[in-house]
């Protein structure tokens, strides 16, 4: 992001209000926009060029090129200090795209043993490296964990669709139109539980090890730091908060969940109703199709409402974290985190 290039003034986060719900709501919608996929590589670096122009002071106010620039940088470079692009597959601008084809197959209607996990399989490994590609870095998870957390998520969202799938035949009460139903909705549980196991497993070490906290800076911060010559992205580091660490993973892990739940709820019901009492009924033909379109306005609309539930930046009291944090300032210092995406 913004934060990794070289410069004293610190570029606005948003040109959103961030502390209000649909104010980030429009900023994730900007940060996942597709069409920041089509940017090149001189233009990746051109934005760049415009935001340390910024920074450094060359352009004095922030204009609409600023704010085409990081909205660029934003949603191309990895959201912490690291300022290397995130791998396009895994970008949250791609994450819509990626998405599309491994949800339309969790969703597609008799599904047998081996295609259940087939898909489950896919999505838990896009989980995976999604998770990876945008987790904090301040706290480094060595192959092997990365390898088991896998494993233990595939296992969990396997057992979790394979176990439901075989259930709900057997819940005599219900009507066959209600079974049918609960069976269009087992990928969404499945997802659901294993997307947050995911999300804990693949970054469990921001609980057990913390990840960096850094101090919110003031204007006279900025001023003092380019009176000094340090660059925003050398602020040094406050230490390792676990608790920062326990709410950067438990916010993450929600969050997964809530963008799953109108993908995997909405388009499912939808096509039920369409295939049994709708057009669709007698033109079974174009029962792909219509899913692929379902999902994938679900998804533009579901992506950045649940993306803004929590900001990506925290800033909380130093009081809320270890006593180690609080300093000179008492209960009174604010400090931030990177949660990650």
């Amino acid at each position: 992001m913004s934060n990794s290039i070289p410069g004293y003034r610190k570029v606005p986060a948003s040109r959103y209000d961030l502390q209000k719900y649909w104010g980030r709501v429009w900023h994730s919608a900007s940060i996942s926009d597709p069409r920041t996929l089509f940017v090149s590589k001189s233009g990746l670096e051109a934005a760049k060029n415009t935001i340390m122009a910024y920074k450094i002071g060359k352009i004095k106010d922030v204009n609409d090129e600023v704010w085409r620039a990081k909205k660029i940088v934003d949603s191309t470079l990895h959201p912490g200090y690291t300022g290397q692009p995130v791998f396009l597959p895994f970008r949250m601008s791609c994450y819509v795209i990626s998405n599309l084809v491994v949800t339309a197959g969790m969703l597609t209607p008799g599904l047998g043993v081996r295609g259940t996990l087939l898909w489950q399989i896919t999505n838990q490994s896009l989980n995976v490296a999604i998770n990876s590609a945008n987790a904090n870095k301040s706290s480094h998870r060595s192959l092997l964990e990365t390898t088991q957390s896998y494993f233990l998520a595939v296992g969990a969202s396997c057992s979790v669709a394979l176990g439901l799938n075989s259930l709900v035949p057997r819940l005599k009460k219900l009507s066959p139109a209600t079974k049918t139903v609960l069976t269009r909705l087992v990928p969404f549980v499945a997802v659901a539980s294993a997307g947050a196991l995911n999300v804990f497993l693949m970054r469990r070490d921001e609980i057990r090890k913390g990840i960096d906290i850094y101090p919110v800076s003031t204007a006279l911060d900025n001023l003092n730091s380019a009176e000094e010559g340090i660059r925003e992205s050398e602020v040094e580091s406050l230490g390792k908060s676990r608790k920062a660490g326990i709410i950067a993973v438990s916010e993450t892990a929600l969050s997964r969940v809530l963008n799953s739940s109108p993908i995997m709820v909405i388009p499912p019901l939808i096509l039920y109703r369409l295939q049994n009492y709708g057009w669709l009924k007698n033109n079974p033909k174009y029962t792909l199709p219509v899913n692929l379109g379902l999902i994938l306005t679900t998804s533009i609309f579901a992506l950045p409402l649940a993306l803004a539930v929590f900001p990506q930046r925290q800033t909380v009291d130093a009081s809320n974290l270890e006593k180690e944090f609080l300093g000179e300032y008492g209960e009174n210092r604010r400090v931030e985190f990177n949660r990650g995406i």
